[in-house]
């Protein structure tokens, strides 16, 4: 298949720059191949499954992983701005910077700000250590371990999508915004947006109606913004994320398919590692390490029977992933549908929940 095979037109004023608010006030769009579509609401989740299902969330936490901050080189100075990409050891981190080209190997970095937009010397500094052929840079921390972390913690800002930082910048309420409720592993530079429709109260009812939850860890990359650039997809080369599937979880899941139930993944994060994790025996194991699964029509799910996730850029990895699910010709016609009717895409916008085409 072909890169134009998944491109669309998406008015601007479809982006969503702000979530819904309760989160599941969020609208949901309802696809089962062969059986139409119906707009929902993200509230009327318990009615649409069945006890002895399981939702499969990702705990993964977002970093405030976008740092501003000041090159030392001798008397000069420049402002620069990293965003995290990949932890490489307790004190090493890979990041995107601007302006990168004007970054050399042994450079001095000082990140943090105070209020009047000074740089804050020594707080948190980092040295160049190389720059990748495709513009990152790994940079050396002079701190490391949770030390490093409650630096980033204390001088860095929530790492919104490009699409949304374009429009507006960061602010206080994103901190809260663009994190899961139930988010609790530190490591990821972007939410796994599916998840940020769920509050407490939702989870309550979906217990009450058999509903069982559990939990994997993904740790999202900037990776997944990046747009796909080979017009044959046999070219493109996937970005690796580091997931677990716990031993714990693997046995809970394989007894909830030997049952009868179903495993629906509230995210594509989810489901990458899920599939990640299974064999073709459509057994699912422990798994721990990087995945760079790459999802497009033709793959055969060996585990996932549902999906919730929100509404995804044209030619992007993710609207191929879930056009594999459903089928293409089934989400061109949702997505015309979602965008004709007023649907809020990406990460702050509404949910769909796919059921997988046979």
């Amino acid at each position: 298949m072909k890169l134009a095979d998944f491109d669309f037109h998406l008015p601007d004023e479809r982006i969503a720059l702000r979530p819904a608010n309760p989160r599941d006030a969020a609208r949901l769009l309802l696809v089962t191949p062969g059986a139409g579509l119906r707009d929902l609401s993200v509230s009327d989740l318990p009615d649409l499954l069945r006890a002895g299902d399981v939702l499969l969330l990702n705990d993964t936490r977002v970093i405030p992983a976008r740092l501003k901050g000041l090159r030392q080189r001798e008397a000069s100075q420049m402002a620069v701005q990293a965003t995290l990409l990949k932890r490489l050891s307790p004190s090493v981190w890979t990041a995107f910077m601007r302006p990168g080209k004007r970054l050399a190997v042994g450079d001095r970095v000082s990140f943090g700000e105070t209020s009047d937009r000074a740089c804050l010397l020594g707080a948190l500094d980092a040295t160049v250590q190389a720059k990748g052929e495709g513009g990152e840079v790994t940079l050396s921390f002079d701190l490391a371990g949770p030390n490093l972390d409650a630096a980033i913690a204390e001088r860095g800002a929530m790492p919104l999508p490009p699409y949304i930082a374009s429009k507006r910048g960061e602010d206080d309420q994103d901190l809260a915004d663009y994190q899961t409720v139930y988010a609790r592993e530190d490591g990821s530079v972007a939410a796994p947006t599916a998840g940020l429709h769920f509050t407490p109260e939702l989870f309550e009812r979906l217990a009450a109606a058999g509903v069982a939850t559990a939990f994997v860890t993904l740790h999202v990359g900037a990776g997944t913004f990046l747009p796909v650039k080979t017009e044959a997809l046999a070219d493109h080369r996937m970005h690796a994320e580091w997931g677990e599937v716990d031993p714990a979880t693997a046995g809970r899941l394989n007894a909830v398919r030997a049952a009868g139930g179903r495993i629906v993944c509230v995210g594509t994060t989810s489901l990458r590692l899920l599939e990640s994790a299974t064999g073709e025996d459509g057994v699912i194991r422990p798994f721990q390490g990087e995945t760079a699964i790459f999802i497009t029509p033709g793959y055969r799910f060996r585990a996932a029977d549902g999906l919730m996730t929100n509404f995804h850029l044209p030619k992007s990895t993710l609207f191929m992933l879930v056009s594999a699910f459903a089928g293409l010709e089934t989400m061109r016609a949702a997505y015309a549908h979602a965008i004709a009717s007023g649907y809020r895409f990406y990460s702050y916008g509404d949910a769909s929940l796919l059921w997988r085409a046979d």
